[in-house]
């Protein structure tokens, strides 16, 4: 029976929620830098772990599209709109996470004590939910930790993204492997 810490690609969405131009400049710095950063290279290991991807905005028309360094790495993914806090309050958004028929969530995105803590907190009663530590932020250090805490307590598993990766891989050898190596070392 596997672990459910255990990642696979073909069981596995990514929900980012809410990275979006308006808001990421209230963000705490340090911690909106390590979340882009961080993002992009999980995003950028599509390619060879590939995974399904579903994006939120929080009421797009005051806070603005998703940020462009994420847009550039997203694909052909179409942000949903919000208005609720938790994705699962939101129809379509709440349909996507159905339909995807995934059944381990990892979570990242703005703000860990908003949107991202009520949508984690949703979430677990259906799902399992892994919150992408270094994916996450908050207007400050205290709301995120928080955020994250609040978050574990709901029932997610605190991971990263190098965890993320390399859980994905499974070992070394590859084609697939050289090209996270080089993505981590970036």
């Amino acid at each position: 029976m596997p672990s459910e810490l255990e990642l696979k690609s073909e069981d596995l969405l990514l929900l980012i929620i809410d990275v979006q131009e308006k808001l990421a400049p209230a963000m705490e710095p340090g911690l909106y830098g390590t979340m882009l950063k961080n993002l992009g290279r999980l995003l950028s290991a599509r390619s060879v772990l590939p995974f399904q991807v579903l994006v939120s905005e929080q009421y797009p028309q005051g806070l603005g599209p998703t940020v462009p360094a994420l847009r550039e790495v997203l694909g052909p993914v179409t942000p949903l709109p919000k208005t609720s806090f938790s994705v699962l309050g939101e129809p379509a958004l709440a349909q996507a996470i159905e339909e995807s028929g995934k059944k381990t969530i990892l979570v990242a995105g703005m703000e860990a004590h908003i949107c991202v803590y009520q949508s984690v907190r949703a979430l677990t009663a259906t799902h399992r939910v892994h919150l992408l530590s270094d994916g996450i932020a908050s207007r400050t250090v205290e709301n995120f930790g928080i955020g994250k805490g609040l978050a574990e307590r709901a029932g997610a598993i605190l991971t990263s993204t190098e965890t993320v990766l390399f859980d994905l891989l499974g070992g070394a050898g590859t084609d697939a492997f050289r090209t996270v190596s080089k993505l981590v070392k970036s």
